[in-house]
């Protein structure tokens, strides 16, 4: 399976000023049980973000076109999916999610409630039509938050 998991904004903005502008706990609970044991691919700027480098328990792979001391970097998406086994997650940012949507599997959306405007914010890529998408939902853990899935249709 090649997922792209991803929380957007009801703008679908996912991220503003090389940070996500939102904090809940129970994406960040469910993003961590979904990837543990897992290979995440991201951007340098996904990277850059993180606030613990590598995360812990699962295949940290970054695509840019430097090297960064003892981390795990490819050139293309496409040499790095070469070297993996199991699972994979897209987790960003907007070029890598762009990129992925012809790799994916599924699109693992969860949505925020909160309205974010303003410069230097990232939108995640338009969803074509060879997607299908789930009904939404609320996610058990904290009801301010939504849930759906997209398959890629065959």
């Amino acid at each position: 399976m090649k997922g792209i998991l991803v929380a957007v904004s009801p703008e679908g903005i996912i991220g503003k000023n090389n940070t996500i502008p939102w904090h809940y706990s129970a994406d960040l609970k469910r993003f961590k049980r979904l990837t543990i044991g897992n290979t995440i691919i991201m951007g340098r700027k996904t990277w850059e973000s993180l606030p613990i480098k590598p995360l812990p328990e699962r295949r940290n792979i970054v695509i840019t076109r430097n090297d960064i001391k003892g981390t795990e970097c490819f050139r293309t998406i496409d040499e790095a999916l070469e070297t993996c086994k199991g699972d994979i997650w897209f987790i960003g940012g907007a070029g890598i999610y762009e990129e992925a949507m012809s790799k994916a599997d599924l699109i693992d959306m969860t949505l925020v409630p909160d309205n974010v405007t303003g410069e230097e914010c990232i939108y995640f890529p338009t969803i074509g039509n060879n997607w299908k998408e789930s009904d939404i939902t609320i996610l058990k853990d904290d009801g301010r938050l939504k849930h759906k899935i997209y398959s890629r249709r065959e």
